[in-house]
């Protein structure tokens, strides 16, 4: 009596809640699926010996804080191994100064209507045109690249003429706050493990911005991002529609440091308000055509940028959940919450194991007990995303 006054046939409520869970079980699934192949290191077959000729660039926005010391260990580092280019863009500060005093050469950009990372880069490659070098290695202003890291992405990009892009990590401290542990132990989730098992499962990986090496007619002749706040992740699937995918290079690592727990909002701002932006302009293109292709590579790079954020993933799995079980009040069936429970099931374990492999440097057994505490702490910056929308322009995180 009940469901014919609520005018809903039993099997058409089912339909519904699977409508609702099905894709999230999908891109769960292949979450997990992605994770466990990235448990195990990779093995390369390309070469790390030779020395091509590489240039170093730094794209910097105020960054005086850092600029010296990171342009005076990079050239500790690597010695002759490679050039280092500082691009002081839009800058009100030092940071032009310091990097010709730490030994960099600079060039220094004021153009405000045209501020981002994608611009700097653009006018690094016009001035390197008078010069072309073999590879462009692409840094943070404030991330570390030590010898034999910068050796294997150069050299890896020279010979298979492909971008590579290094280990992109954030400083491990288990004494920092648990919000910031947790945040880094998410960071190397997505930049070592997702990484490892999306370049066995597609051969190919995503650019993260910093640590990436381009083969010089790659990087001479693509769109570099303009001011697209996530301009790495829209080169490396521009480039890889250009049948220039890039290349996990796990011999090269490059380290960042972490932000304090006030900055690492406005970091994941920025990154998973750009990524999810990204994401929802590009992916449902790449599942259709890699549907029409029956290209199995291409659709497990497609359901790779399906992935949200780990938090909003959980966020997300927990909301459709609720709403399985409460259909089943109703009288929907219960399998689909079922299903749904035993795929997430597996996804977290597939995370526990890759914390018991890589992830205890980055956070602690005890901090990671408070991760429903920091699920709730990103609740406000999706619920501010969902009303304001993504970040449109460039945040800088303080240093």
């Amino acid at each position: 009596m009940f469901f014919g006054m609520a005018g809903y046939d039993l099997s058409e409520l089912t339909l519904l809640i699977v409508l609702i869970v099905a894709p999230l079980a999908i891109v769960t699934g292949f979450f997990g699926l992605e994770v466990l192949p990235g448990l195990r290191a990779l093995r390369s077959d390309l070469t790390t010996n030779g020395r091509p000729s590489a240039v170093v660039v730094i794209p910097a926005h105020d960054e005086e804080a850092v600029i010296g010391r990171t342009v005076a260990d990079l050239r500790c580092e690597t010695g002759e191994e490679a050039t280092i280019l500082v691009v002081a863009d839009n800058c009100t500060d030092r940071t032009a100064e310091l990097a010709r005093a730490a030994g960099a050469s600079v060039i220094v950009r004021n153009e405000p209507e045209r501020r981002g990372k994608g611009f700097a880069l653009a006018a690094a490659r016009e001035h390197l045109r008078a010069s072309e070098p073999e590879v462009v290695i692409v840094m943070d202003a404030d991330c570390r690249l030590d010898r034999a890291s910068l050796v294997a992405v150069a050299a890896n990009a020279v010979r298979s003429l492909r971008p590579c892009q290094a280990v992109n990590l954030l400083e491990p401290d288990l004494k920092a706050p648990p919000l910031v542990q947790i945040s880094s132990f998410a960071f190397m989730i997505k930049n070592l493990v997702r990484q490892r098992g999306l370049q066995r499962l597609a051969e190919r990986a995503h650019l993260t911005g910093t640590g990436m090496a381009l083969p010089w007619r790659i990087f001479a002749d693509t769109n570099l991002g303009g001011s697209n706040i996530v301009e790495d992740l829209a080169l490396g699937l521009e480039l890889a529609a250009r049948a220039a995918p890039p290349a996990f290079i796990e011999a090269a690592t490059v380290w960042s440091p972490a932000a304090p727990a006030r900055g690492t909002l406005v970091q994941r701002r920025r990154w998973e308000g750009g990524y999810l932006a990204t994401a929802l302009r590009t992916a449902p293109g790449a599942l259709m055509r890699s549907l029409l292709r029956a290209d199995a590579r291409g659709l497990c790079a497609a359901l790779d940028l399906c992935i949200p954020p780990l938090a909003l993933l959980v966020l997300l799995n927990a909301a459709a959940l609720a709403i399985a079980l409460i259909a089943m009040l109703f009288g929907s069936a219960a399998w689909p919450p079922i299903a749904l429970l035993t795929i997430g099931f597996v996804a977290a374990a597939a995370v526990g194991l890759a914390w018991a492999r890589e992830g205890r440097r980055f956070a602690s057994g005890a901090t990671l007990l408070r991760l429903p505490f920091y699920i709730l702490w990103k609740v406000p910056l999706y619920a501010g995303m969902l009303m304001r929308g993504a970040p449109r322009e460039w945040l800088r995180t303080g240093r």
